[in-house]
C-alpha cells in the first residue's frame, strides 16, 4: 500500500509544533550554522547559489511556492531588494510566514496566500523567478506542479528549485517519481541544468544525527527526530540536486 500524501491539516499541527519549540530551530541553526528562520535542511551556500541563480530585477516579483514559513523567500527578497508573494495550502506556515515577513521585509514587498504546488490561484505570467525548495515531490505527479511554475513565469523568468532525486529503488515512491531532467523540458523550460549536490546531502546529514542525539521533550524535536531516524536509515538512496531553468 502506498503511504499517504500529508495534507494540509498534518502540516497546520507539523508548523504549530514548530512555532512552539524554539529548540527545534536551534538544532538545525546549530547543525547548519544559519540563523533559526532558516532553519530548513539548506546550508548557507545553498541558499546563496539559489539567490543568484534567479537572476532577479530590483523591484521584481519572486513567487515562493510551498513556501512554509517563509524563510528561505524572504532572505532571498531581503538581498535582492524584490517583491514576493508565497503560497503554501498551510494556513498556520502562512501565519508564520507573515509574522517574519513583516520583521524582515519593508511594508507591502510580501503577501502569503493560501494555494498548492498545482494550483496556485495567481494569474500566468507575472512572475521575474520562482524558488520551490525541498517540496515539488509532494505534487502528484510533479510534473503538474513544473507545469503550474511554467505557466507562472514571465518569458525569460527563471526557476530555482532544489529536491531530491532517487539514487536506488529503495528511495521513498515520491522520491523516486522526481526526475527533473525528464520533467523541466516536458513541461516547456528551457536552459535547463540539473546538478547533483553532495556538500548539501552532508550538511543534511550533519542535520539529522544532531536531531537524532537531542532531548526529545517537546512534540516539534520528536517530529524532527523521527525524520531524522527515517532519513538516515534510507541516506545513501537519495541524492541531493538542484536544479534551474528558464521560461521561453
Amino acid at each position: 500500500m502506498t503511504a499517504a500524501r500529508p495534507d494540509a491539516g498534518y502540516f497546520d499541527q507539523w508548523y504549530a509544533d514548530m512555532a512552539a519549540s524554539p529548540a527545534r530551530d536551534a538544532i538545525i541553526a546549530r547543525a547548519l550554522r544559519l540563523p533559526p528562520e532558516l532553519a530548513g535542511v539548506l546550508p548557507e551556500p545553498a541558499v546563496t547559489e539559489l539567490t543568484s541563480e534567479l537572476r532577479l530585477p530590483r523591484d521584481g516579483l519572486l513567487l515562493d511556492v510551498a513556501c512554509g514559513r517563509g524563510g528561505y523567500g524572504i532572505e532571498v527578497a531581503h538581498h535582492t531588494g524584490t517583491r514576493l508573494v508565497g503560497v503554501d495550502f498551510s494556513a498556520v506556515a502562512l501565519e508564520l510566514a507573515t509574522a517574519l515577513g513583516t520583521r524582515r521585509l519593508p511594508a507591502g514587498r510580501a503577501e502569503f496566500r493560501l494555494g498548492t504546488l498545482v494550483a496556485t490561484g495567481l494569474p500566468a505570467g507575472a512572475a521575474d523567478g520562482l524558488m520551490c525548495v525541498d517540496a515539488v515531490q509532494f505534487a502528484d505527479p510533479p510534473l503538474a506542479a513544473l507545469a503550474e511554475f511554467r505557466r507562472l513565469l514571465a518569458p525569460g523568468g527563471r526557476l530555482a528549485l532544489t529536491c531530491w532525486e532517487a539514487a536506488d529503488g529503495q528511495a521513498p515512491p515520491r522520491i523516486q517519481a522526481v526526475d527533473l531532467r525528464r520533467d523541466l523540458p516536458a513541461a516547456g523550460f528551457l536552459d535547463v541544468r540539473v546538478h547533483e549536490r553532495p556538500d548539501w546531502r552532508e550538511a543534511e546529514r550533519r542535520v539529522w544525527q544532531e536531531a537524532v542525539a537531542a532531548d526529545g521533550s517537546d512534540p516539534a524535536v520528536r517530529s524532527l527526530q523521527d525524520e531524522g531516524r527515517r532519513s538516515l536509515d534510507t541516506f545513501a538512496s537519495l541524492r541531493r540536486v538542484f536544479a534551474t531553468a528558464t521560461a521561453p
